[in-house]
């Protein structure tokens, strides 16, 4: 599963902006933060270990869901790149789901119960958007590796094949991938170039970095959705596909606390009346706060009935769906 960085929905009023040592303001650089998410970037590459041993003991006992979409998965040793690449998905997930809380965190109204201050709060949400396309790269890397590593064509025909198949939309012509690498890839293709636009907002100028940045919540649900379509870990009905599902409740009850009371004054939605801008655009802005509260219910209503999406049991053919890595 893909899943991609998300950074907050507009940046903060306030966003802090670093000193140097003479109290001058100086701008977060992509070389400043790279090397400030080398702590961050080793516990995620730790989680990504314990979930990859995880992944690979419930493989060898058979008692994981992906062995019953795929029965040929048992054999470890040809397909743990695959299992690797899972691996890297999952955190990668998990990296874009905090860089989402926290990005959210900071275009909304500030929390006084938070122990980070503005500033330290705002540059975690910098380097764990790094780290997730790192994560992200890593999975779709690895993914491609397996595909190589299981076909049987000549080395240069095998890796033709994996590059298309992992990266180009359409490539990948079998079974569920025929969407869910579609939906994985175009996530991909915007997180990256959305989460580094920050880096050069001077030059294109803060409202259109703003206006391009809210389209990184697309991002995500397109990520979590990926998740949902192709995560053979979560490919039937249970508490760990519901889990998935609940995690998103933070999110949207997040994304609707930053458009009901957003940093920007400007952003506040007041009264037709009071409103400075066209009618379109208040009705807009009253019809993605009423959406919010849509999505809200519907999650309510996945998780306390556990309709989830997810299958009820493995098809006829368990070997149909992924069989590009046999």
């Amino acid at each position: 599963m893909t899943s991609l960085p998300a950074q907050p929905a507009s940046e903060p009023a306030n966003a802090p902006v670093a000193q140097t040592g003479d109290g001058q303001r100086r701008r977060p650089t992509l070389r400043s933060d790279l090397r400030a998410s080398i702590p961050d970037g080793l516990i995620a590459l730790l989680v990504t270990g314990a979930v990859f041993a995880l992944l690979y003991a419930r493989i060898r006992a058979e008692t994981s869901s992906t062995v019953s979409v795929m029965p040929f998965m048992t054999d470890t040793g040809k397909f743990w790149l695959y299992f690797l690449s899972q691996a890297f998905g999952w955190s990668a997930l998990l990296w874009a789901w905090i860089t989402v809380v926290l990005g959210l965190l900071l275009s909304g109204p500030r929390l006084s119960w938070l122990p980070l201050s503005g500033q330290r709060l705002e540059r975690l949400h910098r380097t764990t958007s790094l780290n997730t396309i790192a994560l992200i790269a890593a999975h779709a890397l690895l993914f491609a590796a397996q595909l190589v590593r299981s076909d049987t064509a000549r080395w240069h025909s095998a890796i033709g094949t994996a590059f298309v198949e992992t990266f180009v939309p359409g490539g990948y012509t079998s079974g569920t991938g025929r969407i869910a690498i579609p939906v994985g890839q175009a996530a991909l293709y915007l997180a990256i170039p959305l989460g580094l636009l920050f880096y050069i907002r001077h030059r294109i100028g803060p409202k259109t970095w703003r206006v391009l940045h809210r389209f990184v919540i697309v991002v995500y649900v397109l990520s979590v959705w990926h998740t949902l379509l192709y995560g053979t870990n979560v490919w039937y009905d249970g508490w760990f596909r519901t889990a998935i599902w609940l995690l998103q409740l933070p999110i949207a009850a997040l994304l609707l606390l930053r458009l009901l009371r957003p940093a920007r004054r400007s952003e506040k939605l007041r009264g037709p009346r009071a409103h400075t801008g066209s009618p379109t655009g208040w009705a807009l802005r009253l019809s993605g706060r009423l959406a919010i509260v849509g999505v809200i219910a519907a999650l309510l209503g996945v998780v306390s009935s556990g309709n989830d999406g997810g299958r009820t049991a493995p098809p006829e053919d368990t070997s149909s769906s992924h069989n590009k890595h046999g």
